[in-house]
C-alpha cells in the first residue's frame, strides 16, 4: 500500500481521545462518541462499517445518493476534472462546465424556470432566494416587501434565512430572533389517517395564507416558501390542491412563491421536480442533494427569466455587479463534473421511470406497517415515507433513535428525527430489498418497548 492509499483508507480509530475534537452535526455527540458507528465505504446501496457490517442504505445517504454508491462513472469524472481544472474563480471569471450544467438544469425544469445561480448547498440555495425575492421587490420599487411566509413543519436549511422561515421548533429554539417571518399551518393529517400518497382533503389550508396577507398585507410580504412535499419534517404530503390554491393566491396577491426542492428535486417524486409531480409552477426553485448523486456538495436557485431580468436592468454599467451575493464554491468545476454525470446516469438508469415502478410495491410494504405496536401514522409519495412512532411517556424522540439503533443492528440504515422513522431508499432499490427492509422495520416496532 502506498502512502496514498494510507490516506484513502485511514484504520478506524474509536478511543475517547481521537473522537473528541470533531463536533458533530445534528447528532447526538454524546451518545454517538460513547458509542460510535463509523462508515468506512459505501458501495451501490449499502455502507460498510468498521466492524464490516453492511447496512442497506434506506434513506439514500441524507436524500441524496438515489442512483446508488461509488458509480464509476462518476468517480472518472471527479479524477478527470481534478486533474484539468481543480478550481476557478467563481467571481468575475467562469468555466465551460458551469453554463453546460445550467443549460442541463432548465432543460429539465417546467416552463419559464430558465436562469440558474449555483450555490453549495441546500441551505445555501434556501438563503440565496430569500435574498433574491427581497433584492427583486426592491428593484421593483416595492422596498417593504420584506416579510416571509413559510409553514409549521417546514425544513429549509439551517443558516438564519432557512431556520426563520423553517417551522421546526428544535431548530429554532436556541438562536433568537432571525429574519421576519410568519408560518402556514403544516398540512400533516391527525395521527391515524394512513393516507396512501395525497389526501383528498386540506387543500382549504392554503386559505390561511389570506388571513396572514389581510394581517401583514400583500405590501409587505416578499415570498411564500414550502416544500413540495416535508422530508425532513417526516415526509408530510399535500392534499390534493392545496399548491395550486397557494400558487393562486400568491399570484393574485403580487407575492413570489418559492419551491424548496432539495429533497422532492432530480427523482425522489418519480419526476424532475415536485412541481412537475404536482402540477404547479413557482417562480423559485431551489434544489441540492440528488443533483450531484450527494458526491459533490452543490445546489442551485432556478428563477424565472422576468425576475433575473429585473436585476440586469436595474444593473447600472455593465461592468457593476447585478447580484452581490455568491459563495466561493458557487459552480465548483468538480461539482459540476459530478452533477453532469450524475444527469447523464438518471436518464441512463431510466431512473424516473424505476421510481414510479417501484412507487407502488414501496407504497404497499410500508402500509403494510398499519396496525404494528408504535406505528402512530403512515405517509409517502414516490420513494419517500414518513412513519410517526407513538411517544414514550415523557420522551417523544426515544423510541424512533432505539428503533434506528435497533435497524443498524439488524443491517438497515434508517432516518429518525422527532417522533418520526423516514425511508428513502435508492431508486435502483430492488423489490427485494425493500420488502426486506419494511420486514426488518417491522420486527423492529414489535421488539421496542
Amino acid at each position: 500500500m502506498n502512502a496514498t492509499d494510507a490516506w484513502l483508507q485511514p484504520p478506524p480509530q474509536t478511543d475517547a481521545g481521537h473522537l473528541a475534537a470533531h463536533w458533530m452535526p445534528f447528532s447526538g455527540n454524546r451518545e454517538f462518541k460513547a458509542n460510535p458507528r463509523l462508515i468506512t465505504a459505501a458501495s451501490g446501496h449499502y455502507f460498510t462499517m468498521s466492524d464490516g457490517k453492511r447496512l442497506f442504505d434506506g434513506l439514500s445517504g441524507l436524500w441524496c445518493t438515489g442512483l446508488g454508491h461509488a458509480r464509476p462513472e462518476i468517480v472518472e469524472a471527479i479524477a478527470k476534472q481534478a486533474a484539468s481544472l481543480d478550481y476557478s474563480p467563481a467571481f468575475q471569471f467562469g468555466h465551460p462546465l458551469s453554463f453546460e450544467l445550467a443549460n442541463r438544469i432548465v432543460e429539465r425544469m417546467p416552463a419559464g424556470l430558465n436562469r440558474v445561480f449555483f450555490t453549495g448547498s441546500g441551505s445555501e440555495s434556501a438563503d440565496t432566494s430569500l435574498k433574491m425575492a427581497r433584492a427583486y421587490w426592491r428593484l421593483k420599487g416595492q422596498p417593504a416587501k420584506t416579510r416571509f411566509i413559510g409553514r409549521s413543519k417546514g425544513y429549509h436549511g439551517v443558516n438564519f434565512g432557512g431556520i426563520s422561515v423553517g417551522g421546526i421548533a428544535a431548530n429554532r429554539k436556541l438562536y433568537g430572533q432571525g429574519v421576519e417571518a410568519d408560518h402556514l399551518p403544516h398540512t400533516q393529517p391527525p395521527a391515524g389517517s394512513f393516507f396512501r400518497g395525497m389526501p383528498l382533503q386540506g387543500a382549504e389550508l392554503a386559505d390561511d395564507l389570506i388571513t396572514l396577507i389581510q394581517l401583514h398585507d400583500a405590501s409587505t410580504i416578499a415570498a411564500v416558501i414550502v416544500e413540495p412535499f416535508s422530508g425532513s419534517a417526516g415526509v408530510i404530503v399535500p392534499p390534493v390542491g392545496y399548491l395550486q390554491r397557494l400558487r393562486e393566491i400568491c399570484t393574485a396577491h403580487g407575492i413570489l412563491l418559492i419551491f424548496d426542492e432539495v429533497i422532492t428535486g432530480f427523482g425522489r417524486t418519480g419526476h424532475w421536480t415536485g412541481a412537475e409531480a404536482f402540477g404547479v409552477t413557482p417562480d423559485i426553485l431551489n434544489v441540492a442533494k440528488q443533483i450531484t448523486n450527494g458526491v459533490q456538495p452543490l445546489g442551485a436557485v432556478i428563477a424565472k427569466q422576468e425576475i433575473h431580468d429585473t436585476f440586469m436592468a436595474a444593473g447600472g454599467p455593465e461592468y457593476m455587479l447585478e447580484f452581490p451575493h455568491g459563495y466561493t464554491y458557487s459552480a465548483h468545476p468538480i461539482a459540476c463534473a459530478s452533477a453532469l454525470v450524475t444527469l447523464d446516469l438518471m436518464e441512463q438508469d431510466n431512473a424516473l421511470q424505476r421510481v414510479r415502478e417501484l412507487a407502488p410495491s414501496f407504497e404497499r410494504s410500508v402500509h403494510g406497517l398499519r396496525g404494528v405496536r408504535h406505528v402512530a401514522d403512515i405517509r409517502n409519495y414516490g420513494l419517500a415515507a414518513g412513519i410517526s412512532v407513538e411517544s414514550a411517556p415523557g420522551e417523544p424522540a426515544k423510541r424512533p433513535y432505539e428503533i434506528a439503533m435497533s435497524m443498524v443492528r439488524k443491517g438497515f440504515y434508517v432516518r429518525y428525527g422527532g417522533d418520526t422513522i423516514q425511508l428513502a431508499p435508492p431508486f435502483t432499490s430492488s423489490v427485494r430489498e425493500i420488502d426486506s427492509l419494511l420486514d426488518a422495520l417491522a420486527q423492529t416496532f414489535h421488539e421496542t418497548a
